[in-house]
């Protein structure tokens, strides 16, 4: 019997009295990423993206293991929500325009001192002030750095287009129009290399484009780590008692970890491992989220039908933002149909000894938005349930 198949079986006694659909996490799997996760980070805290993960048992839980400190979110109204529940240091990740979430963060001490906005122009700061609703809170304020690579003078760009600010002085600029306002402290920098991070390096089947992304990478990490280096020194002239410098995702963590001006590494894929991760030659880890869909046909010899499945993952439309068909191995989507909102034909030979009622298992593509489909996970340990916890929506929110 395959490792696969072995986890088939353990999966299928795990939820015999379950009925699909369902999404489980395997906790030894998902332990097993974290470890390996805090030994790439090699010493430097490692902040869970809440983005990643959607559940706050995990969260818990992954907070709980050395190595772990601190939560990224992505809103602001998730990131009020998570300190409400005690998380004591939270990381917005991304700019807000929310003036009510503003309106109570400015107004609750407790909040203001657990939150940390994320921010890249004095327009957001100008936001910010108008929305206080007479707040006195002191706001956190992170700067995001922009990590793309630009070449021939910025005429070819790889990487994604989040912030404005690109170079050190840049970042010096908006540092000292915070530190000149009332009411706002920088508290750190942000700086998230997803050409890098979230980019596979082992393209299977497509040598010639794998080592591309090689050379660009390689050429990426050395460009932004001076570059990132000069950024921390220049704000660092401006607000000396800068608290933190994030930098990284699941994809470069030994290699952001090992830059001098970085002092705390971002991860949260890495956890649930999902298929987009499967193609990196720097690291591996095991499939730890997976979710259960119920045969429901048997439309003929070599196929099978499966009830919904259709979860396609955000980004740029294509193949691999799509769930894969996990176990049992060898199964596949018909390519006039592919994976459909109400039901999933699959084809191969494991469909001739599936049953109606039994089991196929899938992988997301990527690794939070699981949990927007589910309002549950069942945690397996072994081959048995040892806890169903709420995801995001499983507790009424689903904050984007």
């Amino acid at each position: 019997m395959t490792a696969r198949a072995a986890d088939r079986a353990r999966y299928d006694r795990a939820t015999a009295l379950l009925d699909a659909p369902l999404a489980i996490v395997d906790l030894d799997a998902f332990d097993a990423n974290a470890d390996d996760l805090v030994r790439r980070a090699g010493g430097k805290p490692v902040r869970v993206a809440s983005k990643s993960v959607r559940c706050r048992a995990l969260l818990e839980r992954v907070l709980a293991k050395d190595g772990f400190a601190g939560v990224m979110s992505f809103t602001l109204a998730e990131s009020l929500w998570l300190a409400r529940s005690g998380v004591d240091d939270v990381l917005l990740a991304y700019p807000s325009a929310d003036r009510s979430g503003y309106a109570e963060l400015a107004g609750d001490p407790k909040l203001a001192a657990a939150v940390t906005v994320m921010v890249d122009d004095p327009a957001q700061l100008d936001l910010i002030d108008a929305a206080r609703a007479g707040g006195r809170e002191e706001v956190r304020v992170c700067l995001e750095l922009d990590t793309s690579l630009r070449m021939l003078g910025g005429r070819i760009r790889v990487g994604a287009r989040r912030s404005p600010l690109h170079s050190p002085a840049q970042a010096a600029e908006v540092a000292r129009a915070v530190a000149r306002r009332p009411g706002f402290r920088l508290a750190g920098i942000m700086a998230y290399e997803g050409h890098v991070a979230g980019v596979g390096d082992a393209v299977a089947g497509r040598p010639l484009r794998s080592r591309a992304i090689r050379l660009m990478q390689a050429t990426a990490r050395r460009e932004l780590a001076g570059r990132r280096a000069a950024a921390v020194a220049a704000v660092r002239a401006v607000v000396p008692d800068l608290e933190f410098v994030n930098g990284g995702g699941t994809g470069s963590v030994q290699h952001t970890a090992a830059e001098d001006a970085v002092t705390e590494i971002a991860a949260g894929s890495g956890l649930y491992m999902p298929r987009l991760f499967d193609n990196y030659t720097s690291f591996s880890g095991r499939p730890a989220a997976l979710f259960a869909m119920p045969v429901v046909r048997r439309p003929g010899v070599g196929v099978v039908t499966v009830l919904g499945g259709g979860y396609p993952a955000s980004g740029a439309a294509g193949g691999d933002r799509l769930p894969v068909p996990y176990l049992p191995e060898g199964l596949r989507y018909d390519p006039q149909e592919g994976p459909g909102e109400v039901q999933t034909p699959l084809l191969g030979p494991p469909a001739d000894d599936l049953l109606i009622g039994d089991k196929v298992w899938f992988r997301h593509a990527k690794a939070g938005e699981l949990c927007e489909r589910f309002a549950a996970l069942h945690l397996v340990a072994g081959d048995a349930v040892t806890a169903t916890v709420p995801t995001y929506r499983g507790e009424g929110h689903t904050f984007l």
